[in-house]
């Protein structure tokens, strides 16, 4: 029904903007030769991770501002919870998701292979291990194990409570922290692994 795919419909094209664009920026850099030139400049990997990670957060905030709406103008899928923890959850969900975009373009220093892996990465757990379409109880126990590290999951849990129950964070901490464990440890991954160098 549209009232249990809208919120999937969120969660997956939160998970398409966030890892697959980002997966894009560094990698950019070194197939155009510009990459060279931030390596001459004063410019720390920090404010290079932050100076590419924020704009594309905006650009997927923009996008749940757009699902949300439209949900709720044309398919009248109402959101019973807090707008404030809707986008809290969401703004968790892109900032990890869209590190892991940022790490797999600094490793692999090509925009085509960078947007392979961060599909297998991102897309398809949040497709087929995030109870979205496939419920996760009808999983052998194996699968139902590896859904745990998918922050899909948790993502989607949250959004079908907040939206079609009214449910916040009081009832649903335990995604909320699952969420900023995995924005930090990814975003400390990248920082580590993020080199303004050329070899």
């Amino acid at each position: 029904s549209k009232k249990f795919i809208i919120p999937g419909i969120i969660v997956m094209i939160m998970a398409i903007m966030s890892a697959v664009i980002t997966s894009l920026t560094i990698a950019r850099e070194w197939e155009r030769k510009t990459f060279e030139t931030l390596v001459t400049t004063p410019l720390t990997k920090y404010e290079l991770f932050f100076g590419k990670l924020i704009p594309y957060i905006f650009i997927g905030l923009f996008d749940v501002i757009i699902t949300v709406v439209i949900g709720y103008f044309f398919f009248k899928v109402p959101i019973k919870g807090s707008y404030v923890e809707l986008y809290l959850a969401a703004l968790l969900f892109l900032i990890g998701s869209s590190s892991i975009g940022m790490l797999v373009s600094s490793a692999t220093k090509s925009q085509i292979l960078s947007i392979q892996i961060s599909l297998i990465l991102t897309y398809l757990p949040t497709f087929v291990l995030s109870g979205y379409i496939f419920p996760i109880i009808n999983m052998p126990l194996v699968v139902r194990m590896i859904t745990y590290i998918v922050p899909a999951k948790y993502l989607i849990t949250f959004m079908k409570a907040i939206i079609l129950k009214g449910v916040g964070i009081s009832l649903l901490w335990t995604q909320i922290v699952f969420l900023l464990l995995f924005a930090i440890v990814v975003s400390f991954i990248t920082l580590k692994k993020l080199e303004i160098r050329i070899e």
